[in-house]
């Protein structure tokens, strides 16, 4: 029980694809699915099942969890819950991080300025992984986030799930990563000295017109000071629950380790801008297939050593929410059985890559 009040409360948002089971393109059935599914058990009275931006994609969200098992009940639910609805609505829910065979792009009416705003840059359909960790105050959420970004390509690297778009193979493992780094205010978040110094920087890109609005950086992990949360949105969709709990595990301990270092006094290391975005272009391109890019040391290291790193940096972390096995576990499973996408190309084709995953989370 110490080990539970220790661990700091997270949450978990992923993003789904609603495909026609006929041709494994997106559909437009967000509105009749979220109606079947509010007849169905709720795995939590904070848990939410949203449609956002496309009418294409749904957002299952999970309530605040403690530990790592109540994460996985909710997920799993969440997921049998919307497979359900949609096989009612004659579709299936796809977890992937990119449309393998295209389809309906279909952006809802109320996130028109959204579309206006980035037009065919928004069109393109993605779908990531969100872990959410309240943090003490909002200075400690964007003095934590400067101390995430070295690990950020590697946890883009053990989440990557999205090979495929249009019915082709992109070449990179993670083509959700591309598509979003053409966004204004994505990528690596740079780093803040404070949270004064953070607002002015949202205040100056809103002015500039790059943002909708001053709450809207799409980075790959963000502090929001209002609410005193750290945001980690740099993994794809996971391709089952097992891929979602990892990348949970290793950013809350992440976080914890951050606020470890912070109270020692420790600073975060410095990052080159143009190695940082290397670095992330290499995660996205190979994910644990070949070689990725040390961003501290600025040098090439196999991505297998790079994780490698990471778990022996947060392993106090993760020893003290009880999370090792899990993580480490998750760690050897992957690379054993492949990410996401190693696992979607070993499927032939893109309908079979479609098939095979919209089947994984069909209910019996």
């Amino acid at each position: 029980m110490a080990e539970e009040a220790a661990a700091l409360s997270f949450g978990v948002e992923e993003a789904l694809l609603l495909v026609d089971p006929e041709t494994g393109e997106t559909v437009a059935a967000a509105d009749e699915v979220l109606r079947y599914a509010e007849a169905l058990y709720v795995p939590a009275p904070d848990a939410t099942l949203t449609a956002e931006l496309f009418e294409t994609r749904v957002e299952a969200g999970t309530g605040r969890c403690v530990t790592l098992t109540e994460l996985s009940d909710q997920l799993t639910h969440s997921r049998i819950r919307l497979a359900t609805a949609a096989r009612a609505a004659g579709t299936w829910v796809l977890p992937s991080g990119s449309a393998v065979l295209g389809g309906v792009t279909a952006p809802r009416e109320k996130f028109a300025a959204v579309a206006d705003a980035y037009a065919a840059v928004v069109a393109d359909l993605t779908c990531e992984c969100r872990v959410r960790l309240d943090v003490p105050d909002p200075e400690t959420a964007v003095a934590v986030v400067n101390h995430l970004r070295p690990w950020l390509p590697t946890l883009l690297a053990l989440s990557v799930n999205s090979p495929f778009c249009d019915g082709g193979d992109t070449g990179y493992a993670s083509w959700r990563s591309v598509q979003r780094a053409r966004l204004p205010a994505a990528g690596m978040p740079p780093h803040f000295a404070s949270v004064r110094a953070y607002e002015a920087r949202m205040s100056r890109l809103a002015e500039l017109g790059v943002l909708v609005d001053d709450a809207s950086p799409l980075w790959l992990a963000r502090a929001v000071p209002r609410l005193s949360i750290v945001e980690l949105r740099v993994a794809d969709t996971g391709v089952d629950v097992e891929s979602t709990l990892l990348q949970a595990a290793l950013s809350r301990a992440l976080v914890q380790t951050a606020l470890t270092d912070l109270a020692a006094g420790r600073e975060a290391p410095a990052i080159g801008e143009q190695v940082a975005a290397a670095a992330l272009w290499s995660a996205a391109k190979h994910g644990m297939s070949g070689a990725g890019i040390h961003p501290v040391l600025e040098r090439k290291a196999p991505a297998t050593v790079l994780v490698s790193e990471l778990l022996t940096a947060v392993r106090p972390a993760l020893e003290e929410t009880g999370d090792l096995p899990t993580a480490t576990d998750g760690v050897r499973r992957l690379l054993k059985i492949g990410t996401g996408a190693a696992r979607q190309r070993m499927c032939g084709t893109p309908y079979e890559a479609v098939c095979r995953l919209a089947k994984s989370v069909q209910p019996a």
